[in-house]
């Protein structure tokens, strides 16, 4: 253990010096160095490129839990406890947190629904409960506004749209994406804040042609739409916050990428199952 702590700590003082400290003559450590890794060592060495790996390949998103679904896909025979070990040792962390910009405007006189959805985030089957909101990236051009639509059954995001404008519209386009990717049954939940933009006669009037049940959240309550939150925050941490955008246009394809690319096909959830969203509908049907 001492050996193992000098090694460790020789860039930031001198080896002599640690030595010392640490009661060990430098001959010994020497013959540390010269020895031979053990089978515990080697197997940590190949479980850190696995990591490295698949770190890479999940955009460095993947925390203690999930990178360890993802070796044990792969075929490794990884507990928890080491996962979180390597990754903690070699400086392997996730950002989570941003200030928080207020995008709902319910400072109007349009209609408000009854929250159906009363914080029950699960679904037996796709296309039983949707929930949609409107989120924010900032650029050096500035904001672009994302709308999505979730199907909550399996968290998969079936619709989205960007502007550089909170208007109906983009809310609109987002909700006609869903309508055509999924043709959904008459009955289906659709829940959203109390935003104009959702409450805006023509949103309503696309609901109301395709037989959906309208849902809105309590006032200034984000926790009733908790799911369509939680994307967001995870858009944000594994994308969004990690580098600064130049052009609305050049965020926007990213954004893309990550939902076609990564999000809906790939990334595991807890809720799940640490299943994708593709994967768990693949699953029930």
């Amino acid at each position: 253990m001492r050996f193992k702590f000098i090694e460790e700590h020789r860039n930031q003082f001198a080896t002599e010096r640690l030595c010392k400290v640490m009661d060990v003559s430098a001959r010994g450590l020497r013959a540390f160095r010269n020895r031979p890794a053990s089978l515990r060592q080697r197997s940590d060495l190949v479980t850190l490129a696995h990591i490295k790996e698949q770190s890479r390949l999940n955009l460095g998103s993947y925390g203690r839990p999930r990178m360890t679904e993802e070796l044990k896909e792969i075929g490794l025979d990884v507990g928890h406890r080491r996962v979180g070990r390597l990754m903690r040792q070699n400086g392997m962390s996730v950002l989570r947190t941003r200030k928080h910009k207020v995008t709902t405007d319910s400072d109007h006189k349009f209609n408000i629904a009854p929250n159906l959805l009363d914080r029950d985030f699960i679904a037996d089957a796709p296309n039983q409960k949707w929930a949609g909101d409107i989120s924010y990236v900032w650029t050096r051009e500035g904001w672009l506004y994302l709308a999505v639509i979730l199907d909550l059954h399996s968290r998969r995001v079936i619709g989205w749209a960007v502007s550089n404008r909170m208007k109906r519209d983009l809310a609109i386009r987002a909700l006609n994406m869903a309508i055509a990717f999924r043709s959904p049954p008459k009955g289906c939940i659709h829940h959203t804040d109390r935003g104009s933009q959702y409450c805006s006669h023509d949103y309503q009037k696309i609901l109301r042609q395709h037989g959906f049940k309208v849902s809105m959240s309590g006032k200034g309550n984000c926790y009733d739409n908790a799911a369509v939150e939680t994307f967001f925050k995870t858009i944000k941490a594994e994308l969004i916050w990690r580098r600064s955008w130049e052009t609305r246009r050049q965020a926007e394809m990213a954004i893309f990428e990550y939902i076609n690319g990564f999000y809906n096909p790939r990334r595991r959830h807890s809720a799940l199952g640490w299943k994708s969203p593709v994967a768990f509908e693949r699953k029930v049907a």
